[in-house]
């Protein structure tokens, strides 16, 4: 059988310290609050949601790739201002019906901000993003002149 691993147990199972309850307790309340936790926004003067996002780097784009599951592509606002990319939305919480009741709600219902300093190689007037299955997908092409040149060269023998 598997058991969770404690640091704070011998052997045997038995608690290495009387307190142990306690510690654990302690351990709990900060997983919670790491768990819960908001990041501030930027910008603006409340707290925000951060989606994850992917970040790929090619020879002739940058993609980002970030997670907006049960967004609306309305609500879905992508602004590149001062070599900073800024995506923003909102999702709103779902309208109990009557007689239902609520036991549980686990989902984060609210504002969704997240921001990337870009590299002076992107062309940010070529930016495209699309919303597709709960997905964000932006292209950020890299200037011409940014862009790796193959140079030949020839050896003389």
């Amino acid at each position: 059988m598997l058991t969770l691993w404690n640091p704070l147990a011998k052997r045997d199972g038995s608690a290495l310290i009387p307190m142990e309850r306690d510690v654990d307790r302690v351990f709990s309340e900060m997983d919670r609050a790491f768990r819960d936790f908001a990041l501030p926004t930027v910008g603006w003067n409340f707290e925000a949601l951060v989606p994850a996002a992917d970040v790929i780097e090619a020879a002739d784009a940058i993609s980002v790739r970030m997670d907006l599951p049960g967004h609306e592509a309305k609500d879905i606002h992508v602004k590149v201002e001062n070599d900073v990319l800024t995506v923003r939305s909102e999702r709103k919480s779902e309208k109990q019906e009557k007689g239902e009741t609520s036991y549980r709600s686990e989902r984060s219902y609210g504002l969704y901000a997240r921001s990337f300093v870009l590299p002076a190689t992107v062309d940010a007037q070529k930016a495209e993003a699309r919303y597709e299955n709960g997905v964000l997908s932006i292209t950020l092409p890299k200037r011409e002149d940014a862009k790796p040149k193959a140079i030949d060269v020839n050896v003389r023998s």
